[in-house]
């Protein structure tokens, strides 16, 4: 069963689960976007329109847009940086030097590994990438970090702090430690809606222990 959050006509805001797509590939896999649909009542609009997306090893808070103007705008505020704030908290081995500041890079993703790479110098492919963040907690060698993006890159915020030597925990595929689940949450949004123009603010905090030591 699929944690909703809010719904109106024009959005829906949802928590999504570890190990789900956020939407339909070819590989024919569980998505959250079908579940959603299978969770609304007859009669209601259940035409969703993904705006962005979240990993298949990411969790947490996610919206849809329920029409395509709402997706429109939405989107827009996405691309533009305006009006849409997401806002993650995740457990990486080891510590940032500074307690608080911005990560910037260029990054180029190759789709035959389905992997993301720093790089130095741009190129065709290559994509700008910011986040800034804000160390929580410090534990056991690890370091709870609450992360706020600024672009929304493929895997951005895993290659960014694996390319510091701090990956996340259960992050396989950029060096992180073994674990369960990956431990990468979306924890808030905040975003306007779409038709009346006020700003909602959605939170979910994680249930996993390795959040709350």
């Amino acid at each position: 069963m699929i944690e909703i959050i809010y719904k109106d006509e024009d959005l829906i805001v949802c928590v999504k689960p570890h190990g789900i797509l956020s939407v339909a590939d070819s590989s024919n896999k569980e998505n959250l976007m079908s579940l959603i649909t299978q969770e609304l009542s007859d009669g209601e609009n259940k035409n969703l329109c993904p705006v962005h997306r979240l990993d298949r090893e990411t969790a947490g808070v996610m919206v849809f847009a329920r029409n395509t103007k709402s997706a429109a705008i939405l989107s827009e505020d996405i691309s533009n940086h305006t009006d849409f704030k997401k806002e993650y908290l995740l457990v990486v081995k080891g510590c940032p030097q500074d307690d608080d500041g911005v990560f910037e890079d260029l990054l180029f993703k190759d789709s035959s590994k389905n992997k993301v790479y720093v790089v130095k110098n741009n190129r065709k492919g290559v994509k700008y990438a910011k986040l800034q963040y804000k160390v929580l907690n410090k534990y056991e060698g690890m370091t709870l970090i609450k992360v706020r993006l600024f672009t929304g890159r493929t895997h951005q915020i895993r290659v960014q702090f694996a390319s510091r030597g701090m990956s996340i925990i259960g992050d396989r595929k950029y060096g992180g430690e073994k674990y369960p689940i990956l431990a990468l949450y979306s924890h808030s949004i905040t975003f306007r809606q779409p038709t009346t123009k006020e700003v909602l603010s959605f939170q979910s905090q994680p249930t996993d222990e390795i959040f709350a030591k």
